[in-house]
């Protein structure tokens, strides 16, 4: 009597998870809702694969304190070169210094120290600033954006339940979640937020070198535009060559020249105050602000735009959030940096209230006797550094990017290993520097420059407060009135200032615009190339029992009827398929391998490698491996840090080693896990050689769930399949996806495809820079349309 066939499932295996206290603890595969909980599920998924936010405290943080003063406040704190000259253009009068000292004052208090140090901060998406990582904190709580399918299980969702928020608060996020106009409306806002904030990426180091070397005129007053051009280029040059050495030791070497700088401006503030007119003082009253506004009128509204360049660089002290910490910034900003700087402005508008034609070199022209060379060296290295802000800023924003799929995933590298956001983007590198010598040579001087540059600053300022105002309803859950009290308060500044400085589009702020809406354009294409994708992925997956049949008497495979109903001829072997998604559901790879060729190894291992945003993986959380219902294949889940090496040439030899302690420690027979096997304590530093002289892991295995018997009572010794076919050979498999575009696809969005996938051919990872042996790598190319 035949036996009917019985078709592969992986919906009901069960999972079994040895707990800390060495007995197995079963788990079945999770619901949506569960998974949404963060709950361990089939795939492996575990609460401490997402991003945790780091804490520090005690001596660390005071270190981090320091090192944040290296990189942060090397852009702002060199604002004191130019804003006076870029706010006056004829010699001020006294009521005039008073009020613009008034504004400045004013300014740094309310846009830095009250609306970034104390509330901005506050709204860090697992301790990742910037305004991307706004809108990435918004689409953790709220329905708002479309996730990677691949990556989907590894975000932490914190939606507050619709009962334990306000009217007003349920109200805005219920028109939010429902409305396509608003959901657009905020990823193009933090995409342009993030895109205005590399614009001015290119825009620093050349404002911040090119004020130091103009400097030189003080004491050369010969000195040609070339001259300054060349060596303001040269030191650029040098800045990016350097960033390989990664933030942690920039930022520690650049902290004492920025400290010393910083010390310069408050002793020099401290002297003119004293020896010229403490009068000034009387700035700190906001009436003098109103009096400057009221009596200049349109003019005074104009010098809004050179005096908003007293913040220039207050963004960074949000987007490198993640390179240091909440408390570190605050502490470094508050007790320090703050000080320092009203002193600077203090101090320059007592000396040129004594003599007024010191406002077009402000630094230079009220530094005390005989201290014009030590200031000219401070401030030439000071501006060097000052670059390095928004250096680390747009590495920072463009990690961000590349993880919500606005960008193609280049090569980044992990700096520290002990300071998990710091990190290095070699392409971004390189094409900043190219940016930055090409700016400098174009505009030549700051007062150009500054026209381009303050754009940048106060549009990114005023995004930032409507993401914020956004987050304060929907994540703190605010009071409607208090989020609309603050959201007037900052908003009006904001656009005081962002009106003044957009008078300057025409005189050079239009190619930060151009620059940022350049920008903008490639993370949305990319982003809509991407959602087509995974739509056509989605179409194109087929359910485990859709695949395949299993014949119960002698375990043989065949595809289903709806994929033709070939039987499947077993070879010789162990096949390793890379199984990019690690979704628990069948490889993509091996779908279309068995497809094309009708046959399957006789051990299949489907690899999945799932990286962590950390420097190593805990040992006894690296492996997870797990029996399918398909005989003699295995999923085998590889967690690593971003120091730890997965692919090399032992790959295979690691896998098989694995397997083998795991068939020995979890025979086929029995339905649960054993224990876990321990190891000696050293740990070398590569996985493959971890395990060979540490083979400690903590095992998930899956028993079949095939509704036939027979298979788990009269199965061949797992074991000596296993050796046979390592013996035998070992291929590698990987699949290489390929998209083209539908013929009913019109004009427009065809080109913008096809741009995708251009971007997408030239920068996805090439099979032949695989560290595995060239001559057992197995390439299955299939094609989906888009």
């Amino acid at each position: 009597m035949a036996t009917e066939a019985t078709h592969i499932t992986f919906a009901e295996d069960a999972i079994h998870r040895v707990g800390s206290n060495g007995r197995p603890s079963s788990y079945k595969a999770a619901s949506i809702k569960e998974k949404e909980a963060g709950l361990d599920v089939e795939d492996g998924v575990r609460e401490g694969e997402m991003k945790q936010k780091q804490e520090f405290k005690g001596v660390i943080l005071l270190w981090l304190a320091y090192q944040s003063i290296g990189v942060i406040y090397g852009d702002i704190g060199t604002s004191p070169l130019y804003v006076y000259s870029s706010t006056f253009s004829s010699e001020p009068s006294y009521l005039d210094l008073l009020g613009a000292l008034s504004l400045i004052i004013w300014t740094i208090t309310l846009m830095v120290t009250i609306k970034y140090v104390v509330i901005v901060l506050q709204a860090d998406d697992e301790g990742e600033g910037g305004t991307f990582a706004l809108y990435a904190l918004l689409a953790r709580f709220a329905n708002i954006t479309q996730r990677d399918p691949k990556e989907q299980g590894l975000i932490k969702m914190e939606r507050h339940r619709t009962n334990d928020m306000k009217l007003g608060n349920r109200s805005f996020r219920a028109a939010i979640e429902n409305s396509k106009v608003a959901k657009l409306a905020l990823k193009v806002v933090g995409v342009f937020g993030v895109s205005l904030v590399m614009a001015d990426g290119v825009l620093t180091p050349a404002q911040s070198v090119l004020g130091a070397i103009q400097g030189l005129e003080v004491v050369h007053p010969n000195i040609t535009s070339s001259q300054i051009i060349g060596t303001s280029c040269g030191i650029l040059v040098v800045l990016f060559i350097i960033q390989p050495l990664g933030t942690s030791k920039i930022a520690s070497a650049f902290a004492p020249i920025v400290i010393i700088w910083l010390l310069f401006n408050l002793v020099f503030g401290i002297y003119n105050l004293a020896l010229h007119d403490h009068s000034v003082l009387k700035a700190f009253s906001p009436f003098f602000a109103g009096d400057y506004l009221v009596r200049n009128k349109t003019e005074g509204w104009k010098s809004l735009g050179g005096i908003l360049l007293c913040f220039t660089g207050v963004e960074a002290l949000f987007a490198d959030l993640g390179a240091f910490s909440k408390r570190a910034i605050q502490l470094s900003w508050l007790c320090f940096a703050y000080p320092c700087l009203l002193m600077a402005y203090i101090g320059q508008a007592a000396y040129i209230s004594v003599d007024p034609s010191a406002y077009n070199n402000p630094f230079f022209k009220t530094v005390p006797p005989g201290t014009i060379y030590p200031s000219l060296v401070i401030s030439v290295l000071a501006s060097f550094v000052a670059s390095q802000a928004m250096v680390t800023s747009s590495f920072q924003l463009l990690s961000q990017v590349m993880k919500l799929s606005y960008f193609p995933h280049i090569k980044l590298v992990h700096t520290s290993s002990k300071f998990y956001g710091q990190i290095y983007i070699p392409m971004a590198n390189w094409l900043l520097m190219i940016g930055t010598v090409i700016v400098t040579a174009v505009y030549s001087n700051t007062t150009r420059l500054g026209n381009a540059y303050g754009v940048c600053v106060i549009l990114v300022t005023f995004i930032t407060t409507c993401m914020v105002s956004t987050v304060a309803l929907v994540v703190w859950r605010l009071h409607f009135l208090i989020v609309l009290a603050g959201f007037l308060v900052f908003g009006a500044l904001d656009g005081a200032y962002l009106s003044a400085a957009l008078t300057k589009v025409p005189t050079g702020a239009w190619f930060t615009l151009a620059l940022a809406i350049i920008l903008s354009s490639i993370f949305i294409l990319w982003r809509y190339g991407k959602e087509k994708q995974w739509g056509a992925e989605r179409e194109g997956r087929l359910s485990p029992t859709e695949h395949f049949v299993v014949s119960p008497a002698d375990s043989s495979l065949s595809l289903s009827q709806a994929l033709g109903g070939a039987r499947l001829t077993q070879t010789k072997g162990m096949g390793i398929f890379f199984d990019k998604s690690g979704s628990g559901s069948i490889p993509t790879v091996f779908s279309q391998f068995t497809r094309k060729f009708e046959a399957y190894p006789e051990i299949m291992v489907f690899f999945h490698m799932r990286p962590l945003q950390i420097p190593a993986a805990a040992p006894e959380d690296r492996y997870t491996i797990l029996r399918t219902s398909i005989p003699n294949a295995y999923r085998v889940i590889i967690r690593h840090g971003y120091t730890e090496e997965v692919i090399t040439p032992n790959l295979a030899l690691l896998l098989y080693s694995r397997l083998e302690a795991f068939i020995q420690e979890q025979p086929y027979s029995l339905p649960a896990a054993g224990p876990a096997f321990n190891s000696p304590a050293n740990q070398p530093q590569t996985l493959d050689s971890k395990l060979h002289h540490n083979p400690s892991a903590t095992v998930t295995t899956s028993p079949p769930s095939l509704t036939t018997s027979s298979l788990t009572s009269t199965r061949p010794d797992e074991l000596d399949v296993l050796r046979r076919a390592f013996d035998a050979q070992v291929v590698y498999i990987v699949g290489k996806e390929q998209m083209r575009i539908s013929d009913k696809t019109n004009l427009a969005k065809r080109i913008v495809l096809a741009t995708f996938l251009w971007i997408r051919e030239n920068t996805r990872g090439k099979v032949a820079e695989m560290r595995i042996p060239i001559d057992r790598l197995v390439e299955v190319g299939f094609i989906r349309e888009l």
